[in-house]
C-alpha cells in the first residue's frame, strides 16, 4: 500500500517523504512545485506535478498507486501574507483542502493526516495551551487551517474518514543526515532568517515587536525540530492504521524561547553576532504561545529526540551552509 504526500517537495513534506521511504513505505508525492523543489524529494518516491484541487487527478493517483493513506502538507504558511491576502489563503488552505478531501472520500481512502497549526489558538489566555482551549485565530492563516480541521471532523462523522490533525508550533532545523531542510530563499522562519543573516546572505534582520508582555519584550515561541515533528506524523500514521481514534494533537516541546534568545543561540553557533534591528509589531503575531503536548505523547506514543534549541539551530545553520555550497555549483 502507498502513502500519498501532498506538498512533499516542501520543507516539512520532504522530511516526511524521507521518513516514509526510510521505513520502506511506498510513497507518491503530489506537488505543484510553486514553493517546493523536486530535488528535495527522496529518490525512492514518485513525484506527480499537479494541484491538490484537481479532484480527477487525485482520484487517479489513488487508484493507480493503491493509496491507503494521505498526509496533507500542501498550503500557504506565512502569517503576515495571509493578513494582506486572506482570500488567497482561504483558496489555498481551505477550498483546495476541501477538494482534496472530496477526492479522498470518493476514492475510499480512510486514513488522513493534516498539517495544522498552533495559529488556530490566536492569543491564548494561558500557557501552555492545550487542545481543549477554544480556538480563536487572529490571522486568516490560522482561520484557514481551523476551517480545514472542522471539515475533517465533519467528514469523519459523515463518511468515516479517519484523521489526525497535528497543530504545529514553530518548526525549525533540518534533517540530521543533511538530506533536506528549509530551502525557500526568502522564507520567513525566524531561525532560517537568522542563519542567513549571520552567513551574510541578508544584510540584517528585523525583530518585529519589542513591547510584548514577555520577559524581554519579544515574541515567545515553542520551537520543534522538524525531525521530531515528522516522528509525530509517523506515530499518527501507525495510530490510524491500528484503528486508533481520530483527533487533534499539539506538536511542541512545552518550552518557549524569545526572538532575542533565538538570535543569541544562532550567534553562539556561528561564533559571530547576528546583525538585527528592532522594528514594529507585525499584524497577526501573538505575543507568546507554548504547547501543552502531553496528549501526543500519551496517545500517539511520541518520544522527541531533539528537544534542544542549540541542536535545532546547529542543524539549521549546517543546512544553510550546505545550500550555499549547492547553489554555488549550479
Amino acid at each position: 500500500m502507498t502513502v500519498l504526500v501532498t506538498g512533499g517537495a516542501g520543507y516539512i513534506g520532504s522530511h516526511m517523504v524521507l521518513a516514509l521511504t526510510d521505513a520502506g513505505e511506498d510513497v507518491v508525492v503530489l506537488d505543484n512545485l510553486t514553493t517546493g523543489f523536486s530535488w528535495a524529494i527522496a529518490p525512492q518516491a514518485k513525484l506527480i506535478e499537479g494541484d491538490i484541487a484537481d479532484e480527477a487527478l487525485v482520484e487517479l493517483i489513488i487508484k493507480e498507486n493503491n493509496v491507503n493513506s494521505v498526509v496533507h502538507f500542501a498550503g500557504s504558511i506565512v502569517v503576515p501574507d495571509s493578513v494582506t491576502d486572506p482570500l488567497g489563503y482561504y483558496l489555498n488552505n481551505t477550498v483546495k483542502s476541501r477538494a482534496l478531501m472530496a477526492a479522498v472520500v470518493k476514492a475510499g481512502v480512510k486514513n488522513f493526516i493534516f498539517s495544522s497549526t498552533a495559529a488556530v489558538y490566536g492569543n491564548p489566555e494561558s500557557m501552555p495551551v492545550f487542545e481543549t482551549a477554544t480556538p480563536l485565530p487572529i490571522s486568516p492563516y490560522g482561520t484557514s487551517k481551523l476551517m480545514t480541521e472542522l471539515m475533517l471532523r465533519d467528514s469523519h462523522f459523515a463518511y468515516g474518514l479517519n484523521y489526525v490533525a497535528l497543530r504545529y508550533f514553530n518548526v525549525a532545523g533540518a534533517d540530521p543526515k543533511g538530506r533536506s531542510g528549509q530551502s525557500t530563499p526568502r522564507a520567513t522562519h525566524l531561525i532560517k532568517v537568522a542563519c542567513q543573516t549571520v552567513l551574510g546572505q541578508r544584510p540584517s534582520m528585523d525583530v518585529f515587536g519589542t513591547d510584548y508582555e514577555t520577559p524581554d519584550g519579544t515574541c515567545l515561541r515553542d520551537y520543534i525540530h522538524v525531525s521530531d515533528l515528522i516522528a509525530a506524523h509517523m506515530d499518527a500514521l501507525a495510530h490510524l492504521r491500528r484503528g486508533g481514534e481520530s483527533g487533534i494533537f499539539n506538536c511542541g516541546y512545552g518550552k518557549g524561547y524569545s526572538v532575542l534568545e533565538v538570535i543569541a543561540a544562532v550567534a553562539n553557533a556561528a561564533g559571530k553576532p547576528v546583525n538585527h534591528k528592532l522594528s514594529p509589531r507585525r499584524p497577526g503575531d501573538p505575543a507568546g504561545i507554548v504547547a501543552g503536548a502531553d496528549k501526543v505523547r500519551e496517545i500517539l506514543g511520541w518520544k522527541p529526540k531533539h528537544a534542544d534549541l542549540d541542536f535545532i539551530v546547529a542543524s539549521a545553520l549546517a543546512w544553510e551552509k550546505h545550500l550555499e555550497r549547492r547553489n554555488a555549483t549550479i
